[in-house]
């Protein structure tokens, strides 16, 4: 069955195309022209909307196995294509955890029918506890992509150095999400004039700067692939820069949201705006607005963390950290694109992400939206299993239409 999108607009990293009629053959995309007079058995109108090459999420996380009453991979399923992904990343941080041959056998199984590319990190040590390593080379050959251990920072420096060296037998990529734990230690958000005013314990940006620093120096001597997750910063953004400009194998994301929230919105202590690493002020948002322009912040990702009712509903300072971030991320998009513009934006959730993982570029996937469409977003629309975020009962503006990925169309 070929379907014809009319006048759709394609965003690329440059610029917002003119209006084209392109053809879904059923196997591949293709401008009308190009497509031989293939017969359409529908015609989509696209004059309102966008599109661009599919999106890819390098930081999402599920419950399954373990804890699915937080997200199943059957709802995840169901949440990436439906918030214009194509390809995600899977973390580790599983019961149990992403760590051996049957984990990453099950999530493959699970993903087969996906529309979306299921792109699984594996633990790089047991159980994401930062000690012993995993067997690294038979979670590769069993289909693991990256490494890394998800939502804990590897703080350990020998086991940094030795899993950077160890991942160089077949250029694998390490993720980690770079902070000092005991620099963090029993906090509850940004250290900051906020933090002071309501009385809670404060994370101080050396808690990440030292990390980045040092974790910088320990590549530098070592070699390998680092990407460093959900960068907060402008020591972090800083080091990164110098590094790459010294020609070291390191990227870097940032989360979404910490573009849209700042600690003074904790005024109220919403738990839904606990999250690691915690919103901090206008100057760390100015530092990770500079990243992203410059190339120091390769992709901007989702960081969806799902959390179970229990887990949000406390006292602030015993609610678990995280937020779901899939459905609300094009509105989150929309949000900033008036500050940064659809290229830049397309640019860090398709060919930077792209560029992270070492994909190829290929035109074979499609997320077409309607940047202007209001919907609300409620406990009706919600297609996740948990409910931890502060827009939910709000109106949204950005709709996701239709996403292609693997000779698959879903439509919205």
């Amino acid at each position: 069955m070929a379907v014809l999108l009319r006048s759709l607009r394609l965003v690329d990293a440059q610029q917002i195309h003119s209006p084209k009629n392109y053809v879904f053959t059923g196997s591949e995309i293709l401008e009308e022209q190009a497509a031989g007079g293939v017969h359409c058995t529908e015609t989509i109108d696209c004059s309102a909307y966008l599109g661009s090459q599919g999106w890819i999420d390098l930081r999402c996380a599920s419950g399954d196995p373990g804890e699915e009453f937080r997200e199943s991979l059957e709802s995840l399923g169901k949440i990436l294509p439906a918030s214009g992904f194509t390809k995600a990343v899977l973390m580790p941080n599983t019961k149990p955890a992403i760590q051996t041959k049957n984990e990453i056998e099950y999530l493959r199984s699970k993903a087969s029918g996906w529309l979306p590319d299921l792109l699984i990190q594996a633990a790089a040590t047991k159980d994401c506890l930062g000690e012993d390593f995993t067997d690294i080379l038979d979670l590769r050959e069993a289909g693991a992509m990256v490494f890394g251990d998800g939502t804990h920072p590897i703080s350990n420096p020998d086991r940094l150095l030795k899993i950077l060296q160890y991942l160089q037998k077949f250029d694998g990529i390490l993720f980690d999400q770079s902070y000092d734990p005991l620099l963090a230690l029993f906090g509850q958000m940004h250290e900051g004039i906020a933090s002071t005013m309501i009385g809670m314990k404060g994370i101080p940006n050396l808690s990440e700067e030292t990390a980045v620093h040092r974790n910088l120096e320990i590549l530098k001597y070592a070699g390998g692939r680092l990407h460093i997750q959900t960068v907060s910063t402008p020591g972090a953004v800083e080091s990164i820069r110098k590094a790459k400009a010294a020609g070291l194998r390191v990227t870097a994301d940032v989360s979404l949201y910490q573009l849209l929230f700042s600690d003074e919105d904790l005024s109220d202590f919403d738990t839904h705006l606990k999250v690691m690493p915690p919103f901090r002020g206008a100057e760390e948002r100015a530092a990770l607005i500079a990243g992203l322009k410059d190339g120091t912040i390769d992709a901007i990702v989702s960081n969806h963390q799902p959390q179970d009712f229990d887990a949000k509903h406390l006292e602030f300072d015993l609610a678990a950290f995280g937020m779901i971030g899939l459905q609300t991320f094009l509105p989150g998009l929309v949000e900033l694109e008036k500050e940064l513009g659809w290229p830049l934006l397309i640019k860090k959730i398709t060919d930077g992400p792209a560029k992270v993982l070492g994909l190829a570029d290929r035109f074979d996937s499609l997320t077409v939206f309607d940047p202007k469409e209001s919907w609300a977003y409620d406990g009706k629309s919600n297609l996740s299993l948990s409910a931890n975020s502060p827009w939910l009962g709000k109106t949204l503006q950005g709709k996701i239409k239709l996403v292609i990925n693997k000779q698959k169309l879903a439509k919205f």
